[in-house]
């Protein structure tokens, strides 16, 4: 029999199919600066727009959505964790004060099913709607003998912009400053290869329902990362300076918060200022983990941590409801060394 790649078990037939399938969705994120369609070398986008700015700066992110990958694969739904891919990458734009441009994404699998990777992009595309990122390329590769065939993997990046006098830097926190923060939809997308260690990563287990959840375990474990990006644009378009941004990921409370602070300050959380999901006491319980340990692993019910001046608190709160996600104040800025103090 003559060699050819497909016999290698690359199908070059699956991925031209895989195309024409996505192109639907990818059409729905398109922006006026986008030039040429899918299917050229390199993504094409004007910067025509940021002219008017007066120091823009490009702000770029990359990430992808973990062993949470792995639940979706058991459970065999494939349409949000593209959302989480968009989300890890767009909110670390947004919290720098920055407003995402496009997105690509990169799609690595041991076989190429057409459907299943066009539903992996419905969701990157779901994901780029929601942040007003164009989906401007992306790849698929097929691994055949470097992964097992029902497996794949997700990852990809943005750039954004932000004129340099908006950018969230930090820099001015000072003790007093009040810390609000913004409602997560469950785990996100980091600390999956601990949620693997407490429950069983079966069919049966996923579809478990428990009461406490008000939904089955994967429901509440695949809950797509929220993405924050309109949350502030809202924020920004109340005339909020806001001084410091977190994106809590992997690393929780405890590395996450010190990175948005000065030298000098620290922050004081308090624990009880906002509901926690059920979610993470379930995870604690089951698993035996230690609080601290849930606290710098999770994101506990808040994906992002803002820092403000007290007297814009309440408008703060006010622009991020007005984008549809939940807001609290969560505690404040206290002189010290960059230590989160939990109360």
């Amino acid at each position: 029999m003559a060699l050819d790649y497909k016999t290698a078990g690359v199908d070059i037939e699956a991925g031209y199919k895989s195309v024409e399938l996505m192109k639907e969705y990818v059409k729905g994120t398109m922006r006026e600066e986008v030039l040429g369609g899918l299917g050229g070398f390199s993504g094409a986008f004007s910067l025509n727009k940021i002219k008017n700015m007066e120091d823009p700066v490009l702000l770029s992110g990359t990430d992808g959505c973990g062993t949470k990958v792995k639940l979706a694969i058991v459970m065999d739904k494939h349409d949000t964790i593209g959302i989480d891919a968009v989300a890890m990458c767009v909110n670390d734009v947004a919290c720098a004060g920055g407003e995402p441009l496009f997105f690509l994404d990169y799609i690595a699998c041991g076989k190429n099913y057409p459907e299943k990777i066009a539903e992996i992009v419905k969701g990157v595309a779901e994901g780029c709607k929601m942040s007003d990122a164009a989906l401007i390329g992306g790849e698929t590769a097929e691994h055949p003998g470097l992964m097992p065939e029902e497996d794949y993997d997700l990852a990809g990046f943005t750039v954004g912009v932000v004129d340099r006098k908006d950018m969230i830097t930090g820099e001015n926190i000072k003790a007093g400053d009040t810390l609000i923060g913004i409602a997560s939809s469950g785990v996100h997308s980091n600390g999956f290869s601990l949620v693997r260690k407490v429950f069983d990563i079966t069919e049966e287990s996923l579809n478990t329902y428990y009461d406490e959840l008000g939904t089955t375990l994967g429901e509440a474990l695949l809950a797509p990362t929220k993405i924050y990006v309109k949350s502030m644009k809202s924020i920004k378009n109340a005339g909020v300076t806001v001084k410091g941004c977190s994106h809590i990921t992997g690393g929780g409370f405890y590395e996450n918060i010190p990175r948005m602070l000065p030298d000098g300050v620290a922050v004081r959380v308090k624990k009880d200022s906002y509901p926690m999901l059920p979610i993470f006491p379930l995870m604690q319980k089951v698993g035996g983990i230690e609080e601290k340990m849930m606290y710098n692993t999770y994101n506990m019910g808040l994906g992002m941590v803002l820092a403000v001046d007290p007297a814009d608190a309440d408008t703060t709160i006010k622009a991020i409801e007005a984008a549809g996600e939940k807001a609290y104040i969560v505690g404040e800025v206290i002189s010290g060394n960059k230590e989160v103090e939990l109360v």
